[in-house]
């Protein structure tokens, strides 16, 4: 950091000396002057109204400290009322500021900002949707350092929520953010009522080194993730965005996010139960608007353009696909394409990330592929890439109307963040993924052996059949190989196995050509499908294999199902 503080502190002075700009006199300076400065200090901003707010001839971080020391207090309490605009609070997702008031309109989008003082609260507002249906009202919270207050469907047109109390000064972090979704109407921040001594009372948050953006339908929504079952229908109050894997892999990646998203829409249709295509849901027509209906105004990304965009849609469209799934799979990769060059015209430096897959739509996803290679080779554009999302397993539960449940979400977002980072050239912590998941199965045999085997891609499930064991446990070994481990990481191996009963086959996970043994164990055959899970601690990383010792038994046949290895720690 030091170093980057240097080389803005050394281009700074002479862009003071170029353009004449005066010191601030010691006074009042408010949050707008703060975050000037700041961006001007990250090299944001070339331009700004001050410099050397402490008048020491440099223009560095020590400006910024005295700003903020001069903003601490006034020595008088006084209350005052501040509006949530984005001079004083950090607008996260797409957001309108009119009339002294902000609508949080998409899913997750959120006003977030630290307050000092001794009291404070805030003015929560509706905007008519709060006298919709029980099940359809928009839910929010609101959260202080971190700790959930407030958790509730919007029920009445306002509303003043108490912050903190106390006879002391404090300072604290507040978030405001709507958890359901656009379609069921927007939650609105009115002002902010502080009792301080600080002349700027209410300071927005910094923003993040990286910003996300999610567009998707009623996965990225969390629609349901709070529901008791897949038999439960839609209610706004199991919609929270903060289980869904759009939130969770922005905070893993400690990143700020936007989300676009929308149940029910899709790229060419929206859901349909009939096969009629559906032109009445579909998400690129909005994607160039805050929101759907009276929020249809112009949103501005070029304030800040994504660093990375997520598409997630493809499963509504399903429905309408696979009525005639030959004639009308060209239609969906073409306007997906359409749909890949308006992002890439709003987020010029974005990496954009396709997936498809949570849900089902096996039959969908190669046309993402297509689409995306056809994108690729039409334009140039490197920045572009596909992967098929793990298909939920009932075993992690369901949300409502058979949608994804909170554990599904959480594993989802494991494997985006490993994605983003890979897309980024980020090293990936692994947490929560399958390390095994692209890994290759394969067979040795030496010339006393005799054996076939075969992988099945529909159920990743491999067989092997000794017909001669050879003469040794050696002469006949089975590799899992391409495993890329971190040192120290937990991790945690299980799979299903079917072996003959009384049968003992040694596993061993070792470094790539067994320079390291890092963990050995046994399966013990019991005739039926087993399931084995164990848990070991990597004393080497990089390339690893998992190796099943088969030789020395003739007439063996052993099956191996749903082999994952999953870090844990």
């Amino acid at each position: 950091m030091k170093k980057t503080i240097i080389r803005f502190t050394a281009s700074l002075t002479a862009l003071s000396a170029l353009t004449g700009m005066t010191a601030f006199a010691a006074g009042k300076y408010s949050a707008t002057d703060l975050r000037s400065l700041n961006d001007l200090l990250l090299g944001k901003t070339t331009t700004a109204e001050y410099n050397d707010v402490n008048s020491d001839g440099v223009l560095n971080v020590f400006d910024l400290v005295a700003m903020r020391q001069a903003m601490l207090s006034t020595g008088e309490f006084t209350e005052s009322t501040v509006a949530p605009s984005e001079d004083n609070v950090k607008f996260i997702g797409r957001n309108i500021f009119k009339d002294g008031k902000t609508a949080l309109i998409q899913s997750g989008a959120a006003v977030e900002f630290t307050v000092t003082g001794k009291s404070a609260e805030i003015q929560i507002l509706g905007d008519g949707s709060e006298k919709n249906g029980e099940t359809s009202r928009p839910r929010y919270a609101v959260i202080v350092d971190g700790e959930i207050v407030l958790d509730e469907l919007l029920s009445v047109s306002e509303k003043s929520v108490e912050l903190f109390k106390g006879t002391e000064n404090r300072t604290a972090t507040v978030k405001v953010i709507h958890l359901s979704e656009a379609n069921n109407g927007a939650v609105c921040v009115g002002g902010i009522t502080v009792d301080s001594d600080s002349p700027s009372p209410v300071v927005p948050t910094p923003e993040k080194d990286m910003l996300i953006e999610f567009i998707g339908d009623s996965i990225t929504c969390a629609y349901g993730v709070e529901g008791k079952d897949q038999y439960e229908n839609f209610k706004t109050s199991t919609e929270n965005f903060m289980k869904s894997y759009a939130y969770l892999t922005a905070e893993k990646l400690g990143a700020d996010y936007s989300a676009v998203c929308y149940s029910g829409y899709g790229i060419i249709s929206g859901y349909t139960s009939s096969g009629d295509k559906n032109t009445d849901s579909l998400v690129p027509p909005l994607y160039d608007y805050c929101g759907p209906n009276k929020y249809k105004e112009a949103w501005d990304s070029s304030q800040r353009p994504a660093d990375v965009v997520v598409i997630n849609l493809g499963t509504n469209d399903s429905g309408y696909i696979d009525k005639d799934f030959e004639k009308r799979s060209p239609e969906y990769v073409e306007g997906y394409e359409d749909f890949l060059g308006a992002i890439r015209k709003k987020n010029p430096d974005a990496q954009i990330i396709c997936t498809l897959g949570t849900m089902g739509c096996t039959d969908e996803y190669p046309l993402i592929e297509k689409a995306v290679a056809n994108f690729k080779k039409a334009t140039g554009d490197t920045k572009v890439m596909a992967y098929q999302s793990a298909t939920q397993n009932t075993a992690d539960g369901l949300g409502s109307d058979w949608h994804p449940s909170a554990v599904t979400h959480q594993n989802s977002a494991y494997v985006l963040a490993d994605k983003i980072c890979q897309a980024l050239g980020i090293e990936s912590d692994q947490y929560g993924i399958d390390v095994a998941a692209d890994a290759k199965y394969s067979v040795t045999t030496d010339s006393t052996a005799n054996m076939s085997d075969y992988f099945s891609d529909w159920d990743r499930s491999y067989h092997i059949t000794t017909v001669k064991g050879g003469d040794s446990a050696d002469s006949i070994t089975a590799h899992v190989s391409g495993i890329g481990l971190k040192k120290d990481g937990k991790y945690r191996l299980q799979f299903q196995f079917e072996a003959p009963e009384g049968v003992t086959v040694p596993l061993k996970v070792q470094t790539a050509e067994g320079k390291t043994l890092i963990f050995d164990d046994e399966i013990k055959g019991k005739g039926t499908k087993s399931a084995y899970s164990a848990e070991f601690t990597a004393s080497a990383a990089g390339d690893s294999e998992i190796v099943l010792t088969m030789g020395g038994i003739d007439n063996l046949r052993l099956s191996i199902y749903e082999l994952k290895m999953v870090r844990i720690g």
